[in-house]
């Protein structure tokens, strides 16, 4: 109780939110002792015990969702999941530097390249921000609630399709992962399916398909993804279906391992990828409204505690305010974060006074909902943004050539004959 609450609170300095969490405690748990003396041993004792009571957590809010929100559970037959990875700043120490770094492995810089026989000199302008210290999170997130699900962490150059195969064998067996083109590749798409958990990814330009190889049973979207080095290998051809989507501004190329339409729709694949979006502004709420931008903690240890029960504090919070406007009848996706993080904060300064009618934690949380004013389009708007990306090209997309398909012919299990006009008997 004292961790959630330790995340819950808004005051400035990590040693004020533990005396926050301290005075609650005790008035709530009066006959059991004080949770630590001094910050030093409350960040002490969690260090310890963060790892176990946050997997007992885990486990406990997972039974919660799929117990108290069954129509939430499953969108179109699956349990969709989000995956995506950010980096959070931290504190330019010695700690986090050799922990989190990306410059943490080779203590040397690297030389600038030659010019006029002359050795180019670092900018000393660039020279802080390149070796800035980040943690990178990767979240597995559920898309009906709109909850996280789970979580690794790690340094500013970790690989965040590597967080994702770790995660896999916490998800449900009818789970459907929603990535975007950062997660395509062979071995990986091979790991989910091979664990019957189904895919749906956007793929880019940096993504060559096959079709008519003459595996399967094909369609007129049956597409392949076999690399080069898999079948040299001997590993057979990932089975994919493409659907082609537009967004108002250019085309948007989407794979699934779900083949039969009548299972999944192409307009109910469109729909569930556009769902993926929540996982951005799950970011956005912990990183703005939750203002974990930037950790407060100055050692690599208590990093990582801070962004554990950040994030289990997100979600516990979540799962409580889903009851209560779930009894409303409010879908999930119309409940504003940052009046629940108020109603929460609220209850927390007025922990000693009795609550006036109609303003207990449990009617605030029901009010929590967004506001139904529209919005204009802010695209017109004259100022910088961070990000001036480009989107991904179409995929290339190439006939199997004769020695593809006689490949693929040697590893189908019934191989089929093919010739080029199609499938033999």
């Amino acid at each position: 109780a004292a961790a959630l609450l330790w995340a819950w609170s808004d005051e400035s300095t990590l040693g004020e939110r533990f005396v926050t969490a301290r005075k609650i405690t005790r008035f709530l748990f009066r006959p059991q002792c004080e949770p630590a003396g001094s910050y030093q041993a409350f960040l002490k004792m969690l260090r310890r015990w963060t790892a176990a009571l946050v997997l007992g957590l885990q486990v406990a809010l997972r039974e919660r969702m799929r117990e108290e929100f069954p129509d939430c559970w499953e969108t179109h037959g699956f349990v969709v999941f989000g995956v995506d990875g950010s980096r959070t700043e931290l504190p330019r120490t010695l700690s986090h530097e050799e922990a989190f770094s990306a410059a943490r492995k080779n203590g040397r810089k690297k030389k600038g390249r030659r010019r006029n026989g002359k050795q180019r000199k670092p900018d000393p302008r660039h020279a802080k921000k390149g070796n800035s210290p980040q943690m990178w999170l990767t979240l597995m997130w559920h898309a009906g609630t709109g909850l996280p699900w789970d979580w690794r962490t790690g340094p500013a150059d970790s690989s965040e399709r590597a967080h994702w195969m770790q995660m896999l064998d916490g998800l449900p067996p009818n789970a459907l992962i929603a990535a975007d083109a950062g997660f395509v590749g062979y071995e990986y798409a091979k790991a989910v399916r091979d664990c019957d958990r189904h895919l749906l990814l956007r793929v880019g330009s940096n993504v060559r398909l096959l079709r008519k190889l003459g595996y399967t049973r094909e369609y007129g979207n049956t597409v392949y993804l076999w690399p080069d080095r898999a079948a040299a290998k001997g590993q057979p051809p990932l089975v994919l279906r493409l659907v082609v989507a537009h967004n108002g501004r250019h085309p948007v190329y989407l794979v699934t391992s779900v083949l039969e339409k009548s299972v999944l729709s192409d307009k109910q694949v469109v729909e569930l990828y556009a769902r993926r979006w929540g996982i951005e502004l799950f970011f956005r709420n912990l990183k703005q409204t939750f203002d974990r931008r930037k950790l407060r903690s100055t050692t690599a240890d208590n990093a990582r505690v801070e962004m554990e029960w950040s994030l289990v504090g997100l979600w516990a919070m979540g799962l409580y305010t889903l009851r209560e406007v779930t009894r409303e009848g409010i879908p999930p996706d119309k409940v504003s974060f940052a009046a629940v993080l108020r109603a929460f904060r609220r209850m927390m300064r007025d922990f000693l006074h009795p609550s006036e009618p109609g303003q207990r934690l449990c009617d605030r949380l029901r009010k929590a909902i967004t506001d139904s004013y529209q919005r204009g389009d802010k695209t017109s708007r004259d100022y910088p943004r961070k990000k001036q990306e480009s989107p991904p090209g179409p995929p290339e997309i190439l006939d199997a050539t004769e020695q593809q398909i006689a490949r693929a012919q040697s590893l189908s299990p019934s191989k089929p004959r093919k010739t080029r006009k199609g499938l033999t008997a």
